[in-house]
């Protein structure tokens, strides 16, 4: 079957509309509900599986406090239970790549969950080589996932119309 090059074009167009409004829309929906929130609960199993300890700690320690002083507005008896899934956790290399001007990226990856509705959540941040760090490898760490954590709440804040 034949079908146009510009009818083809056009309806991939189309396509890539609509798929983006729905996930801009569901969002937006999501924000603009105004949707409560009862109580905060971490998941960190996917990410003590993947990533191990101290690592998983300090996200469980972290997310819960940053989330619940985030949303200190939006916490309600009658609101839903926002549940936070760390499913992975990765630092980029402690020396600087030489690629991202001599910063190291760092990234969290979960999804969050509030009554019926799920998104992905996602939080970069730039880690820039210290030659201190070397010798005090895990605090220069903690610090890192401090910042993502930071970074994850921000954006969670944000979905939730905080």
């Amino acid at each position: 079957m034949f079908i146009p090059e510009g009818t083809r074009r056009a309806a991939i167009a189309t396509f890539g509309v609509v798929a983006l409004s729905a996930a801009i829309g569901g969002r937006a929906a999501l924000a603009q509900s105004g949707q409560a929130v009862r109580n905060i609960r971490v998941d960190v199993a996917p990410l003590r599986a993947n990533a191990g300890d101290p690592t998983a700690t300090w996200v469980e320690q972290e997310l819960p406090r940053r989330l619940t002083q985030a949303l200190a507005g939006r916490l309600t008896p009658k609101g839903g239970t926002l549940t936070v899934r760390i499913d992975y956790l990765t630092l980029g290399p402690n020396t600087g790549a030489t690629i991202h001007a001599g910063s190291s990226p760092d990234n969290i990856i979960g999804v969050a969950t509030i009554g019926s509705v799920q998104w992905p959540v996602r939080a970069t941040t730039s880690y820039a080589a210290s030659p201190i760090d070397q010798t005090m490898i895990e605090q220069s760490n903690h610090y890192r996932v401090s910042q993502l954590v930071q970074a994850l709440t921000f954006w969670i804040a944000r979905d939730l119309g905080a």
